[in-house]
């Protein structure tokens, strides 16, 4: 790691390989009963877009199968990028030339040789000598380095056979600060605003003494959340909606009321929290709600792997309207920090899980998350913490003060799916995230308004124009496993989804499986957001219609999506008066 910072100016500008392992190190614990990690870990695919730029060639270590129809697509989706940018006049398509030859997809050999052990990415190509050899023929004298996914051990043992850096930090920095308690201790040292609430919880009274206290100190949250340590995309949250059913609620408001100004006083509030108290264990009995209901039946499941693993108590915001919103950052081993994307989330099988995002957000001031971006990236630079960060918050309008409230409420350190397809959005549109405003603009080429240019071609002026996005890796339909991905692409554009290489506008596939094929990623991009989620939930919508038959249902989540975007859209109606196309002339 000293080498890659002391070498970083050199190597991040001139020509390099990256080696993209998108492995998801996670605890043996979550991944053997995780399904379809090969699936998760291949989200990621769309990482073979740093091809757009045109020092890097890319080595994706794919964690599934791949085939002549697959390579075929990519093939053309790379392909694709000289035609947008001789349409906009950017120049030679320099950044694209040799695509084909540009970037190399390996597949371990051992990718089906322990099929009962759930293992990630990193170690099949720990147990892949053939694959690792190659990567290493493919790399020997060039500059290079390794990016990962969620860090694990299995990560160092490949960096040293190949004798390459990883660009991010330790995998057991990473696994400390990635838990909730972790992450909790980063955001206090940021000063950051964050939810109330209690961290590093390993004992039942611990949980019961701190929960009854926030209660009493913060009478008007209605539902508190639980989460274990080592949860991963929402799978280890529990939630109880504690004053509705705890039965001294309304005498503890009394007594709020009668002392006043005294109640932030601990005597003021002792018989309170003691009633509290001695009432929360059956409340939390008869009422929590597990967000993993396969995984976790009762509040006793629950509790036994929460205390096992240690965990957080948090409020959930006092609000009817709350938005959750994600910052993707790239932190450099030179301690420079670039904002890659943002974005607002979009649900499908749960409100704690993120199906996607709305890019780039539009629900909070960008300055404001930029500051405190600012502030939790020095404190990950001073636990070395490099590389890949997702940081997630929460807005909402305070029913005390009517303001609008942020709180950073979570940190996930790795390359993620969100990165992947941001930058899949940009390879297509030749497009440009502004960091520091949080808009997105591409270069489109327009006519210009010639009275008699029949003679003579027409002439064009290239202006730049705002784009949003909507995306997901997460798109799942059991009854996709019948279509081949040709007939599939054929049904799309009977409905007119496609992308329009002139407009930058449309929609493109990144595809996952070649087996089954019942996950597909999708990303909309459009020129005004209500638009963009318009378009987005039309080719759910479509898709659904074409492959769902009375007596063929099969199992989705397109419907969640699109209730989910509906709900989004009947909010962004409200707003759209305030919105407008920004254009301006180049």
């Amino acid at each position: 790691q000293n080498e890659l910072r002391r070498k970083w100016s050199s190597i991040s500008t001139n020509r390099r390989v990256i080696v993209h392992i998108p492995s998801l190190g996670l605890s043996h614990r979550i991944r053997r009963k995780l399904n379809n990690l090969p699936v998760r870990e291949n989200y990621q695919i769309g990482r073979l877009c740093d091809l757009d730029d045109s020092n890097v060639d890319i080595i994706y270590v794919s964690p599934m199968s791949i085939n002549e129809e697959i390579l075929q697509y990519y093939n053309k989706l790379m392909n694709l990028r000289s035609s947008i940018e001789q349409n906009t006049e950017q120049g030679s398509s320099s950044t694209v030339l040799n695509t084909s030859e540009r970037f190399m997809i390996v597949v371990p050999e051992a990718l089906h040789s322990f099929p009962m052990h759930n293992m990630c990415l990193a170690t099949l190509l720990k147990y892949s000598p053939r694959a690792l050899k190659r990567i290493k023929n493919l790399i020997k004298g060039r500059d290079a380095y390794i990016v990962t996914g969620v860090s694990h051990a299995d990560d160092l043992y490949i960096a040293e056979y190949l004798d390459i850096p990883i660009f991010g930090c330790e995998p057991e920095v990473s696994y400390l600060y990635s838990t909730k308690s972790g992450s909790k201790r980063i955001f206090e040292a940021s000063k950051v605003p964050v939810p109330f609430g209690e961290y590093d919880i390993y004992n039942q009274q611990h949980l019961l003494e701190s929960l009854a206290q926030l209660i009493v100190e913060h009478l008007d949250v209605q539902r508190w959340l639980f989460k274990i340590d080592d949860d991963f995309d929402g799978l280890g949250i529990a939630y109880c909606d504690v004053v509705t059913y705890l039965p001294c609620y309304k005498n503890v408001l009394k007594e709020a009321a009668r002392f006043g100004d005294k109640w932030s006083n601990r005597w003021a509030q002792e018989h309170s929290y003691a009633k509290i108290l001695s009432e929360l264990p059956d409340v939390l009995e008869q009422h929590t709600i597990c967000v993993n209901k396969t995984e976790y039946n009762n509040w006793q499941d629950y509790l036994k792997v929460f205390l096992a693993q240690g965990g957080i108590v948090e409020a959930y915001p006092p609000s009817d309207s709350v938005t959750a919103i994600t910052v993707c950052l790239s932190i450099e081993p030179d301690g420079h920090h670039t904002i890659i994307c943002s974005g607002d989330h979009l649900h499908a099988e749960s409100q704690f899980s993120c199906w996607g995002l709305s890019f780039p957000q539009s629900s909070v001031e960008s300055h404001e998350l930029n500051l405190y971006c600012a502030q939790i990236v020095e404190q990950c630079k001073q636990r070395d913490i490099y590389g890949y960060v997702d940081i997630d918050f929460v807005t909402f309008i305070d029913a005390k003060t009517d303001k609008q409230q942020i709180w950073v409420v979570d940190l996930s350190i790795g390359y993620s799916e969100h990165v992947s397809l941001s930058r899949v959005t940009r390879f297509v549109t030749t497009g440009h995230f502004d960091p520091q405003t949080h808009l997105f603009t591409t270069k489109v080429k327009q006519a210009k308004r010639l009275r008699n240019w029949q003679g003579s071609a027409p002439e064009y002026n290239t202006v730049e124009r705002n784009r949003y996005a909507v995306w997901s890796s997460r798109l799942h339909h059991s009854n996709l496993s019948v279509l081949h991905y040709s007939v599939f692409f054929q049904m799309c554009r009977a409905h007119g989804v496609g992308f329009d290489i002139r407009e930058q506008q449309g929609s493109v596939f990144t595809l996952l499986e070649c087996d089954r094929h019942e996950n597909i990623g999708m990303i909309t991009i459009g020129d005004t957001l209500q638009n963009t989620l318009s378009n987005f939930a039309y080719n759910l919508n479509a898709i659904n219609q074409e492959i769902t038959t009375a007596s063929m249902k099969g199992r989705s989540n397109f419907i969640l999506a699109i209730n989910d975007i509906e709900n989004i859209l009947g909010i962004t109606q409200e707003n759209a008066s305030n919105g407008s196309t920004a254009m301006t002339t180049s």
